[in-house]
């Protein structure tokens, strides 16, 4: 069975969200590809992963049966995450930009999956699985614009996702998603509008071939 680790991370629900429509698109094209396949589906902002605590931290030092009580209960919900993680043939991942970078609540997900000697290492233990991101933003942070410096979300996260878990991110980016709604951008709703419905396509797209090859 095709498993599909989904992940969204936007405070803003349904319709309200631009990293949300569009892994939605994602998953539906995924699913009709894989109409029998698993979805594992992890909504962070309606139930967020606990941040790492010295307890969880520690726990990934000691042997199972070496760990105090308390770190074996911190542990268990890394261990969850990273089984997840490992049993997925393929992930999608919405990380919409907040402050120039990704939710904590996403950052809180990578911590708790970042395991050194299993996920992280010589051999990450979900190294190859493909990963596609839809990383939304209000703004544009292309190269050439006047804020691309300020781009820390998709540099963080390929090298997180390849440098660190050795994953084969991919990324979609719609972009201007305040432009609707900031009399300042208006002349930038035609560009934002195209953008959208790149990332639609985009989607779809992709998730067919991605799920072609993997069926291949």
């Amino acid at each position: 069975m095709v498993t599909l680790l989904h992940i969204d991370s936007s405070l803003f629900p349904g319709g309200l969200s631009a990293s949300r429509a569009v892994t939605d698109v994602f998953r539906k094209a995924w699913e009709e590809q894989h109409p029998d396949g698993l979805v594992i589906y992890r909504d962070l902002a309606v139930d967020p992963v606990p941040h790492i605590g010295i307890d969880a931290h520690t726990a990934a030092f000691a042997a199972p049966a070496e760990r105090t009580p308390e770190q074996s209960a911190a542990f268990a919900p890394r261990e969850t995450l990273i089984e997840e993680l490992e049993r997925a043939d393929a992930i999608l991942i919405g990380a919409p930009m907040y402050n120039f970078t990704i939710p904590s609540t996403l950052k809180a997900w990578l911590d708790n999956v970042i395991l050194p000697g299993r996920t992280v290492g010589e051999a990450p233990s979900a190294e190859g699985t493909p990963v596609t991101v839809v990383a939304s933003r209000g703004g544009s942070y292309a190269p050439g614009t006047p804020r691309e410096d300020f781009e820390y979300v998709r540099n963080y996260l390929e090298a997180v996702l390849k440098g660190s878990l050795g994953l084969e991110p991919d990324f979609i980016v719609p972009e201007l998603t305040m432009a609707p709604r900031n009399p300042a951008m208006a002349e930038l709703v035609p560009l934002y509008e195209a953008s959208r419905r790149r990332a639609f396509e985009d989607a779809a797209a992709k998730a067919k071939a991605l799920a072609e090859r993997l069926a291949g």
